[in-house]
């Protein structure tokens, strides 16, 4: 994977709440709309209607983003920095999901990526390696 990689992040805020979302890291889990489809539709443009909910309702959907695509962040609320230990975890017939502060870093030593969670390809077949890209449902990966 090049360090090239596309990094266009849109942002949906309130006076409240930024949602993040970098479509290059998802993977369409599509836990966000399972957990509050009122702020997350797929099929409405724009997707995410961040005041739709409460600012903590929001950000509970965001937090069962398994990839790190979706990210929040309080308007005028300093982030704490991360307390959890690192954690990889493969999910069933899907990517390895990493938590607690992530740094994907290239064959040169360029920084892919930063944050808290990532999903990591484990099927092979994705187009966006290292990072999934859904191909794993595609190809019925299982393991």
């Amino acid at each position: 994977m090049s360090s090239t990689r596309d990094r266009v992040t849109k942002e949906y805020a309130t006076d409240e709440i930024v949602v993040e979302w970098e479509p290059s890291l998802c993977f369409h889990s599509r836990n966000c709309v399972r957990a509050l489809p009122r702020v997350f539709d797929e099929k409405r443009r724009p997707w995410v209607k961040v005041d739709a909910a409460s600012a903590d309702e929001v950000e509970a959907a965001v937090a069962r983003c398994p990839s790190g695509a979706l990210r929040t962040r309080r308007v005028g609320v300093r982030p704490l920095p991360h307390q959890d230990a690192p954690q990889i975890r493969a999910s069933a017939d899907g990517p390895l999901l990493v938590s607690g502060g992530v740094r994907v870093v290239d064959a040169d030593g360029s920084v892919l990526f930063e944050g808290e969670k990532a999903a990591l390809c484990r099927c092979g077949g994705s187009a966006n390696k290292p990072f999934c890209d859904g191909t794993h449902e595609k190809i019925d990966f299982r393991g």
